[in-house]
């Protein structure tokens, strides 16, 4: 079977074309990372692992060093992964002063008999399994600064600006042994209370992997993804015989109806021979057979090959 990894950062929005350069070069770093991993016989858990951290590391993205801030001016954030094979889970929550939450959500779906841990337990895990540790202002950056700065000034900003500019990464992946491997990573929403938890974390909400059927990422209003299970709303679609396609239009279109928010979402099939991407704006890229798609905008894909 063909290796294949697909990778979204989040929500994207109007931006600026030299910030839509950089958005560009972070997933295709991030695409590339984790179909070099594959085509080294790597597993689909070392895969997406290695494209969510890339994608923490980067700044442009809500995950990780980009992380938006809380009330408090703090970076807390959140991951989980999901093994299609026999559906185990690692998520962690409301996480601090940890460069890689990715790294610490596959620790709890491994080392651990439990699938979520939170704040000083998720913190106590980490010390425990020699997780390194940094000062919390390592992961705060000035362009978030001023975003906090302006969220609480303007009034409403929060609903339009983390629904276009922000959102949670991720990646699923598919390895030549079949396995499917889903994690996602976020910082969360802009000005947000203390120890509050997104979607991201949540199984069935935030994403879902069974090798049996597909894999899917959601990105978007976290809230409201939680309210309707999305991953697992749009995975009964499926079930129920609905195409890709069809299955797009339902679950967006029932999501946009009911909690009158617009969500993002990426599927791969468990042949490896699709892969979706639907929003009106989101960064993605899909790497299988030696070549890479990309884009931001919807209808704007580019294409090259891999080294």
């Amino acid at each position: 079977m063909n290796p294949i990894v697909v990778v979204h950062g989040g929500g994207a929005g109007p931006i600026s074309r030299d910030r839509k350069e950089r958005m560009h070069k972070g997933i295709v770093r991030a695409a590339t990372v984790g179909y070099g991993i594959l085509r080294e016989g790597g597993s689909a858990v070392d895969a997406v692992e290695g494209a969510v951290v890339a994608l923490e590391d980067d700044p442009e993205f809500n995950a990780g060093y980009g992380s938006v801030l809380n009330t408090d001016g703090e970076v807390e954030m959140d991951a989980s992964i999901m093994d299609g094979k026999d559906l185990s889970v690692g998520a962690v929550s409301a996480v601090r002063c940890i460069a890689n939450p990715i790294k610490l959500a596959r620790l709890v779906m491994e080392k651990t008999p439990h699938c979520f841990l939170t704040d000083q337990g998720a913190a106590q895990f980490a010390a425990a399994m020699g997780v390194p540790e940094i000062p919390g202002e390592k992961l705060v950056t000035e362009k978030n600064k001023k975003r906090l700065e302006k969220e609480k000034h303007e009034k409403g900003a929060q609903k339009t600006d983390c629904e276009k500019n922000l959102g949670t990464v991720g990646a699923v992946a598919l390895d030549s042994k079949g396995k499917k491997k889903k994690k996602t990573s976020t910082g969360g929403i802009i000005n947000k209370k203390k120890k509050k938890n997104g979607d991201t974390p949540c199984v069935g909400a935030g994403g879902y992997a069974d090798n049996k059927k597909k894999k899917i990422s959601t990105t978007g209003h976290g809230e409201s993804i939680k309210k309707k299970k999305m991953a697992r709303l749009t995975l009964f679609h499926i079930e129920q015989g609905k195409t890709v396609e069809e299955k797009k239009k339902k679950s967006l279109g029932y999501m946009k109806s009911r909690v009158k928010k617009k969500k993002k979402l990426i599927v791969v099939s468990k042949t490896g021979d699709k892969k979706k991407k639907t929003s009106t704006s989101m960064p993605w890229a899909a790497a299988k057979d030696g070549k890479l798609h990309f884009g931001i905008d919807p209808d704007d894909t580019k294409k090259k090959k891999l080294p």
